[in-house]
């Protein structure tokens, strides 16, 4: 009977882990490269743009930041995208602002890398609507 219960209790719990892997959170990168990328831009425009006074400031911030670790590491190996001109200027703008976060989490980001920044999700856009 101690057997019986001990299988059945792994089993349950393989059926758990199963079914919680395949739940994703309905904010995460859908595997669409050109859909995943404009997301990404939009939130971080959201994140750059807010207040400093703003109350939801530090929960825009944390997505930013979780967006950003997201898109790197689906994206990052991926070769058939690695090469497009839209995913090294995004990994450029990329590194910019989460440098920003890690060196100065509660300093406001400065106009000139808000310009720079700006500058670089319009060339993805760009990138992005030429297809490369």
């Amino acid at each position: 009977m101690k057997r019986y219960w001990s299988r059945l209790l792994a089993l349950v719990l393989l059926v758990v882990v199963g079914l919680m892997g395949c739940n994703s959170s309905p904010g995460a990168l859908t595997g669409d490269y050109r859909q995943d990328t404009l997301a990404v831009v939009n939130t971080l425009r959201t994140a750059i743009e807010l207040p400093q006074d703003s109350p939801d400031r530090a929960s825009t911030q944390a997505e930013a930041r979780k967006k950003i670790n997201d898109f790197a590491a689906r994206y990052q190996r991926d070769g058939s995208v690695s090469g497009l001109a839209s995913f090294t200027t995004m990994r450029t703008a990329l590194n910019s602002l989460a440098g920003h976060y890690s060196s100065y989490p509660n300093r406001p980001v400065p106009q000139k890398l808000k310009d720079r920044l700006e500058q670089e999700f319009e060339r993805v856009e760009a990138a992005l609507s030429r297809g490369a």
